[in-house]
């Protein structure tokens, strides 16, 4: 491809890209140094901003419930999304169709998603995880109430956002699992490799570099986890299972005294806990396409 050409293609990503993301960054860090309201210039107030938010125990119980629900459910997705694309992987004729089913949750808008999925557990509108919980125990355990405790909420945001993303990690390691040497396979049963050890020492090396991207995917999606949190956890702030997100959301638009230099410096925090996160796996790709 000639230079000319390649720069005719890259052009119009590198504008869009600049436009929305670029200048929304400059903006949000720019903020963050400032006293911003709605309707009236901002004010600089140095990193008064930063203290304020530093010093708020609030956003201290957000990033304690963020960091803890993406360390639950990216270990989840990983080991479990492992074991159905290894499943849907020994299918033939009837793997379309059971991708297909699989895929429904991730195409779905999270608040849609959210909302459909709080009616399983929400006796107003049938709760059939409720009648299915009480006809196994009898009736012992009642109803728990999923939307006013906070471990119950806490469970069911954790099992809707394995619900929304576990298709995902199933897909990219199904696509993984589909590019290991079948010879080497054959070689390791030939050798009196178990099925268990076929997976932990040939086909799990193999895909490393597949299940990173996938850690690295899952790092960044769930620690932006916010609007499936709307009709989930409607009392999350009084519950402690407020995420960042929803924070930075409730702070800089929706409660009274809104105030948008706050909750850009906030993000500019959030941004940076995202990249300190995402170091180790950013490092090991790096590493690994240098070796290859």
């Amino acid at each position: 491809m000639r230079r000319r050409e390649f720069w005719l293609l890259v052009t119009p990503s590198v504008i869009v890209m600049f436009g929305f993301m670029l200048v929304p960054l400059y903006r949000t860090v720019r903020w963050s140094f400032e006293k911003v309201e709605y309707g009236t210039p901002g004010t600089s107030v140095g990193l008064a901003n930063y203290t304020g938010a530093l010093t708020d125990p609030r956003l201290g119980r957000a990033v304690l419930f963020t960091l803890g629900l993406t360390v639950v459910v990216t270990a989840f997705c990983l080991v479990f999304g492992y074991i159905l694309a290894s499943l849907v992987n020994q299918l033939r004729r009837a793997r379309p169709l059971v991708l297909g089913l699989l895929l429904v949750p991730y195409v779905l808008p999270h608040v849609v998603g959210g909302v459909a999925f709080s009616w399983l557990f929400d006796t107003n509108f049938g709760g059939i995880f409720n009648y299915v919980v009480n006809g196994i125990t009898g009736g012992a355990l009642g109803d728990p109430l999923w939307f006013t405790d906070a471990w119950p909420n806490r469970v069911i945001v954790a099992l809707n956002v394995v619900w929304y993303m576990l298709p995902f990690a199933m897909l990219m390691i199904l696509a993984g699992l589909q590019g290991v040497s079948t010879e080497t396979l054959e070689a390791a049963e030939i050798d009196g490799a178990s099925p268990l050890q076929r997976h932990l020492y040939v086909i799990v090396p193999s895909i490393r570099g597949v299940l990173g991207f996938v850690l690295l995917i899952f790092t960044m999606d769930v620690l932006r986890v916010f609007d499936s949190l709307i009709p989930l956890s409607p009392q999350a702030v009084t519950l402690g299972n407020e995420s960042i997100m929803l924070y930075i959301y409730n702070v800089a638009f929706r409660e009274g005294a809104v105030n948008l230099g706050l909750g850009s410096a906030i993000s500019v925090l959030t941004i940076v806990l995202i990249l300190v996160l995402l170091y180790p796996s950013i490092r090991n790709l790096v590493r690994e396409a240098r070796a290859a």
